[in-house]
């Protein structure tokens, strides 16, 4: 499983992780897209937005290997603003591609783009 250095860990003040320690032996946890829902709490919309900002810093536009991103978190975001970046495409694989849907990104998480760093 590749570690993402320099990636963070969690959301900062909260338990809300980014990534995870080492690979679940009893087998992986899937990516699936999870529903996000309106009423959602600020913070559980900041740590996506926060963990948008971190990919988008990390690895811009080009796919980038799952490795060790948090399955969980990854999940409210899979299918809509990150993508499989390869067919076929196995969501239980720590090697599975992925790429940031720029556009869908900026649409649902504008406040990360304001400035275009990258």
């Amino acid at each position: 499983m590749l570690k993402h250095r320099g990636f963070p860990g969690r959301l900062p003040g909260t338990d809300y992780q980014f990534t995870i320690r080492r690979g679940n032996p009893r087998g992986i946890t899937p990516l699936v897209a999870r529903e996000r829902y309106r009423d959602r709490k600020p913070i559980d919309r900041r740590a996506d937005t926060e963990f948008v900002r971190a990919i988008w810093l990390c690895f811009g536009d080009q796919p980038f290997e799952r490795g060790n991103l948090d399955a969980g978190r990854l999940s409210w975001l899979f299918g809509r603003e990150v993508k499989p970046a390869e067919e076929p495409f196995d969501p239980e694989s720590y090697e599975a591609l992925l790429v940031l849907d720029l556009d869908l990104a900026r649409a649902s998480f504008p406040d990360v783009f304001d400035g275009e760093t990258r």
